[in-house]
């Protein structure tokens, strides 16, 4: 029995492989009653995608995991990258911690990113007074991470409560720097291979998470894996080693210390040259191994994920994403699911790297021109009264981005 009082939950939860295993309530148990919920998102993301700054929207999101992350001094609590947003499920000795990594990264993602990122702590004892739960299960894609699947509906309940103006954090005064450590955008965008990259969102419909919908999950994920590597968007030897300036820039803003941005930029471009050139001649430096780095990158992504509903980012060719959209469709007509779908010609890959020589660096999978955010804009538009159509949302429907 896992002690649920204890800042070692999610470490103690027992571990599942294969990603089927989402659907299975036995690997999934509640969160402690003590514990918190720390949801942020940013605000407007889909017209910062519209202008050309996903990019700078990706690594807002996953710079609220670093901030926590590394303000807890330890990486295994639970959490989920969405994109535009992330959640962190914390125990209660870290609140106060939280509290002020919140309020720094909010004045990081303003006067360095120009976004408007809003951030609420929610106590866990709020959640179940509502009748509903935060359960978690812990899925391992390789030997070197895992990461949370999230259910019971409350992930869900703090974030339109975060939404709503209800739990915020106060923004801390301008200038101020959230521990960013290990957080980097370093690659290219990742261009699909089996045909399009697809963004999927589908969340339980007015029968909630129950056996129609866990089939509807089993299936798409089912239809997916037909593909090569399961749709995954990241070639098994890791994607191709390549300058992408834009993102060193944003990497440099995130961990440069206070006025030496420049030195920060040319020790980012110096490590990434080592790397290509380490990797081109098949040598090691030390411990490091750039071929086994490429690696991991890929099997250490997180593609997939569950969090109060399935999130897909694949590589799928026509004929799959059509039979995945009929599946969707078919469950959405019967009020067994909402999906939202957005399709784009590569995948976009942010990452936390805790510390240079270990392999437990962790990878976030989106889509490049859109994906979870424009997905998710679909979907919440079907909560309008007497919507029964789907518009699938894809590149052509917003400007072409330059990501920078």
């Amino acid at each position: 029995m896992v002690d649920q009082t204890n800042d070692d939950f999610f470490s103690a939860l027992p571990v599942f492989t294969r990603f089927e295993g989402v659907t299975d309530d036995g690997n999934y148990r509640p969160l402690p009653d003590t514990w918190f919920l720390a949801v942020a998102d940013i605000v407007s993301s889909t017209q910062a995608i519209a202008a050309g700054r996903y990019k700078a929207v990706n690594m807002a999101g996953a710079s609220v995991i670093s901030a926590v992350i590394n303000a807890l001094d330890r990486g295994d609590f639970p959490f989920v990258f969405g994109g535009d947003g992330a959640l962190v499920a914390i125990p209660h000795s870290g609140g106060e911690r939280v509290r002020e990594a919140l309020g720094a990264v909010q004045a990081w993602v303003a006067d360095d990113l120009q976004l408007s990122l809003r951030t609420a702590l929610v106590p866990m004892s709020d959640v179940r007074a509502q009748g509903l739960d935060v359960r978690v299960a812990r899925f391992s894609p390789s030997d070197l991470v895992s990461y949370a699947m999230f259910s019971g509906g409350g992930a869900s309940w703090a974030e339109a409560q975060m939404k709503a103006g209800k739990y915020g954090i106060d923004r801390a005064p301008d200038k101020t720097r959230p521990d960013l450590t290990g957080l980097s955008c370093r690659w290219n965008p990742i261009e699909a291979r089996n045909g399009q990259i697809v963004s999927i969102i589908a969340k339980p419909g007015t029968a909630g998470n129950g056996e129609e919908f866990q089939r509807l999950v089993t299936d798409v994920i089912g239809i997916s894996m037909e593909q090569r590597r399961d749709g995954h968007p990241v070639p098994a030897d890791g994607p191709d080693l390549a300058l992408a300036l834009s993102g060193v820039e944003v990497e440099a803003r995130a961990t440069a210390p206070k006025g030496k941005l420049f030195q920060r930029k040319l020790a980012i471009l110096s490590q990434i040259g080592l790397v290509f050139v380490l990797h081109k001649l098949g040598i090691t430096l030390g411990k490091f191994d750039a071929r086994r780095y490429k690696r991991d990158v890929a099997a250490n992504s997180d593609f997939r994920k569950f969090d109060d509903g399935l999130k897909m980012t694949i590589d799928v060719d026509d004929d799959h994403l059509s039979r995945i959209k009929a599946r969707l469709q078919e469950a959405e007509n019967q009020g067994v699911c909402r999906y939202g779908l957005h399709r784009q010609s590569s995948a976009l890959m942010t990452c936390f790297v805790p510390t240079p020589l270990s392999r437990d660096h962790m990878h976030f999978i989106d889509g490049a021109n859109g994906g979870y955010a424009m997905a998710a804009a679909e979907l919440s538009a079907k909560r309008l009264p007497g919507r029964t159509t789907t518009t699938v949302v894809d590149e052509a429907s917003i400007p072409s981005l330059d990501l920078s």
